[in-house]
């Protein structure tokens, strides 16, 4: 639940970051797939770091 989260978050990060630095559609995309791996990753730590915890 928590990489989806990351995923979604990530994705939309990216794609608004690209959008604000004026990119064009491919970019816009580019950024947010970039966005959605590194959320993913981020989640992934996470949900592995709250299972060890418990």
């Amino acid at each position: 639940m928590i990489v989806i989260l990351g995923l979604a978050v990530g994705a939309l990060w990216g794609a608004r970051s690209a959008k604000t630095r004026g990119g064009n559609r491919k970019d816009i995309a580019q950024y947010a797939a970039v966005g959605a791996i590194l959320g993913g990753l981020l989640g992934l730590f996470a949900t592995i770091g709250v299972e060890k915890l418990l």
